[in-house]
Protein backbone atom coordinates (compact mmCIF):
# COMPACT_ATOMS: atom_id res chain seq x y z
CA UNK A 1 0.00 0.00 0.00
CA UNK A 2 1.24 3.71 -0.67
CA UNK A 3 0.96 6.26 2.11
CA UNK A 4 0.11 9.89 1.10
CA UNK A 5 1.91 12.36 3.29
CA UNK A 6 0.43 15.15 1.83
CA UNK A 7 -2.14 16.17 4.74
CA UNK A 8 1.23 15.98 7.21
CA UNK A 9 3.07 18.21 4.86
CA UNK A 10 -0.12 20.67 4.26
CA UNK A 11 -0.82 20.43 7.91
CA UNK A 12 2.93 21.54 8.95
CA UNK A 13 2.86 24.65 7.03
CA UNK A 14 -1.23 25.14 7.83
CA UNK A 15 -2.11 25.04 4.65
CA UNK A 16 -5.41 24.77 3.15
CA UNK A 17 -6.68 22.77 0.20
CA UNK A 18 -8.11 25.79 -1.36
CA UNK A 19 -4.68 27.30 -1.16
CA UNK A 20 -2.46 24.85 -2.49
CA UNK A 21 -5.16 24.47 -5.67
CA UNK A 22 -4.74 28.07 -6.59
CA UNK A 23 -1.24 28.51 -5.63
CA UNK A 24 -0.08 25.19 -7.71
CA UNK A 25 -3.59 25.07 -10.44
CA UNK A 26 -3.70 21.22 -9.38
CA UNK A 27 -7.92 20.51 -9.08
CA UNK A 28 -9.29 20.77 -5.89
CA UNK A 29 -10.79 17.38 -6.19
CA UNK A 30 -7.40 15.42 -6.59
CA UNK A 31 -5.49 17.65 -3.76
CA UNK A 32 -8.84 16.51 -1.38
CA UNK A 33 -8.53 12.81 -3.05
CA UNK A 34 -5.03 12.72 -1.84
CA UNK A 35 -5.58 15.09 1.56
CA UNK A 36 -7.67 12.05 2.46
CA UNK A 37 -5.60 9.17 0.89
CA UNK A 38 -8.76 8.27 -1.68
CA UNK A 39 -6.71 8.42 -4.69
CA UNK A 40 -6.43 5.52 -6.72
CA UNK A 41 -4.06 7.10 -9.19
CA UNK A 42 -2.00 10.63 -9.54
CA UNK A 43 -0.32 12.14 -12.67
CA UNK A 44 3.23 12.89 -12.54
CA UNK A 45 3.11 16.42 -13.06
CA UNK A 46 0.54 16.43 -10.26
CA UNK A 47 3.44 15.19 -8.05
CA UNK A 48 5.99 17.16 -9.62
CA UNK A 49 4.05 20.57 -9.05
CA UNK A 50 3.27 19.45 -5.04
CA UNK A 51 6.40 18.65 -4.33
CA UNK A 52 8.14 22.14 -6.17
CA UNK A 53 5.39 24.14 -4.10
CA UNK A 54 5.84 21.98 -1.11
CA UNK A 55 9.62 21.99 -1.30
CA UNK A 56 10.26 18.02 -0.86
CA UNK A 57 11.21 15.11 -2.21
CA UNK A 58 8.67 12.26 -3.85
CA UNK A 59 9.51 9.94 -0.91
CA UNK A 60 8.46 12.49 1.37
CA UNK A 61 4.75 12.49 0.10
CA UNK A 62 4.61 9.49 -0.48
CA UNK A 63 5.41 5.91 1.27
CA UNK A 64 5.26 2.08 0.77
CA UNK A 65 3.58 0.34 3.82
CA UNK A 66 4.22 -3.04 4.10
CA UNK A 67 1.27 -5.13 5.35
CA UNK A 68 -1.88 -3.22 4.29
Amino acid sequence: MIKCHLSRLMGERKLKIADVAKDTGINRGTITRLYHETAVRVEFDVIERLCQYLECEVQDLFEIVEGS
